[in-house]
């Protein structure tokens, strides 16, 4: 890698960050100023054309991973019908429907070469729309909705696009082979996950060092992936499974596991996401030279009809797909008693934004193949065309909408207020039982300090009820306790500053107090 290269490569992760930082700050989609961004500086930087396999090996396994520890299995569980239905449904009806339409504009084009950019363009990448769902506040239903098509969409259409690739190279598969290899590759996607699941919990929970733990987890997923893929099943299957079996697990974990990991992911995310969006942008230079000489006017024709066609199909799809069920199915219907509202409906069926995936997977086209400049072109419009025109208008329909999920805040707080008292009474209990078997050794003032935190733990979760304020908002002792706690740190955090640039306590000590500091600091802010 010559010095230039090397410049290149540094330089544009530096300005994604930057954008996203900016993004950030203001309050604004940090995915599509960072495509913007990308079209932007694509003619600056030619030479950042997409590689398949970084994108397939070191970005969407770590990626699928992260968003799996973080998401709940049993909230997953009880959406697992419309989650299937979007993920495998979904994915294979729109392949379908965008490879006719597709086929129909270029008849010289081989009908498995069609299927194959329907099975490129399938699976949506909700990563900007849950990171806007959730900011704006949309029910906790629609989100693991959203999280559950993108966890497990990307394996649906990897299988089918390997599929199609093999039959429109030549290598006379039928639709009985493909069905096999689409189930064969599945399934053992979900066994592979699961073994590997159980072994490496096992693993993590006797290790009991947060250090090496999370160095384990940042390797979990590159390994579960290549294991997977080494067997020719689902890799992209296994790492979810994986990624959700562990994080159902961590609760049993260590304090420390948790912490870290929480901050070591949140930055890989941050990391990752950044990079993967600024990237999407950049494509546009290297797809533009293939396309040199063809008609522009016909392009962009084709372009703007398989765009509609992506999009509509999921509109299409995702209506019947959620009231058909309760209609046709009584047990549907008990387990279900009341509709989902039509403005959940609407979200989901608008929240069809494509990502790097697609693109990976249309440079992964082999050289030769028929029309692969012209699907690279289409796949680059439905992934920008969708980012851009789905992904900006999203946050206004949310509002124009009116959903919220206040009333999920508020039930949370009730139930968190009434656990709290629970355990505080618990706590409590067995604070009197210790002291009842040793008085002598047992200071009374400690026992008014432990019997206060735990009150207070209790009072803090009943006070957010009101949303941490007194009567006529009046700051309520709580609130009081944490303003006036901060305050005292940061003065304390001064003294121990100033101590160390005199001279007087070393950088370790420094770094100790600070430490412990920071963790009181980090659970007044969580209050």
């Amino acid at each position: 890698m010559n010095q230039a290269s090397a410049v290149q490569l540094l330089v544009v992760p530096i300005i994604a960050i930057a954008v996203a930082a900016v993004a950030r700050r203001r309050g604004w989609p940090s995915p599509l100023l960072l495509v913007l961004a990308g079209l932007v500086l694509s003619p600056f930087v030619p030479g950042y054309e997409l590689d398949p396999e970084l994108i397939l090996l070191v970005f969407l396994p770590p990626l699928l991973y992260s968003a799996a520890i973080d998401s709940s299995y049993l909230r997953l569980k009880a959406v697992r019908r419309p989650v299937a239905l979007l993920s495998i449904g979904l994915v294979l009806f729109t392949t379908l429907v965008i490879g006719w339409v597709v086929h129909l504009l270029l008849p010289f084009l081989p009908l498995a070469a069609a299927f194959a950019l329907g099975a490129i363009v399938a699976p949506p990448d909700a990563v900007a729309a849950v990171a806007v769902a959730r900011r704006l506040g949309l029910p906790r239903k629609v989100v693991a909705i959203l999280v559950g098509e993108s966890l497990f969409n990307d394996a649906t259409a990897l299988t089918a696009y390997r599929v199609a690739i093999a039959a429109a190279m030549g290598e006379g598969i039928s639709w009985l082979d493909a069905v096999g290899r689409f189930l064969y590759s599945a399934a053992g996607g979900v066994v592979v996950g699961l073994v590997l699941a159980w072994c490496l919990t096992r693993i993590l929970l006797k290790l009991r060092d947060a250090l090496v733990e999370n160095t384990v987890m940042l390797l979990i997923p590159f390994g579960v992936y290549l294991a997977a893929e080494a067997v020719h099943v689902s890799g992209v299957i296994a790492v979810v499974i994986v990624g959700l079996y562990i994080g159902h697990h961590m609760p049993r974990a260590g304090f420390g596991t948790r912490l870290l990991s929480d901050a070591v992911w949140r930055v890989v995310d941050f990391f990752l996401e950044t990079i993967v969006f600024a990237l999407i942008g950049l494509q546009l230079w290297p797809i533009m030279t293939e396309l040199r000489g063809e008609n522009p006017w016909q392009l962009t024709g084709m372009a703007l009809a398989v765009f509609a066609a992506a999009v509509l199909s999921r509109i299409v799809w995702v209506v019947p797909s959620i009231y058909l069920p309760r209609i046709l199915s009584g047990g549907v219907r008990r387990r279900e008693p009341h509709p989902p509202p039509w403005q959940n409906v609407v979200i989901v069926s608008w929240a069809g934004m494509r990502g790097v995936v697609s693109l990976a997977a249309a440079f992964a086209i082999p050289s030769g193949f028929p029309g692969r400049a012209t699907l690279l072109f289409l796949t680059f419009v439905v992934v920008i065309g969708t980012l851009l025109v789905q992904g900006m208008s999203f946050p206004a329909l949310i509002r124009r909408l009116r959903i919220s999920n206040q009333e999920e805040i508020f039930n949370d707080n009730l139930s968190e207020a009434a656990a709290q008292q629970a355990a505080a009474d618990a706590e409590l209990a067995r604070l009197d039982e210790l002291v009842a078997e040793d008085v002598a050794d047992v200071h009374q003032e400690v026992v008014e300090q432990l019997r206060s935190r735990a009150e207070r733990r209790a009072l803090t979760a009943w006070e957010r009820l009101g949303g941490g304020t007194g009567p006529q908002g009046e700051e309520t002792p709580s609130t009081v306790y944490r303003r006036l706690r901060r305050e005292m740190l940061a003065a304390g955090r001064e003294v121990f500053v100033r101590l160390r640039d005199e001279g007087r306590i070393d950088d370790e000590v420094l770094n100790r107090v600070m430490h412990e500091l920071d963790f009181e600091e980090a659970t007044l802010e969580r209050d």
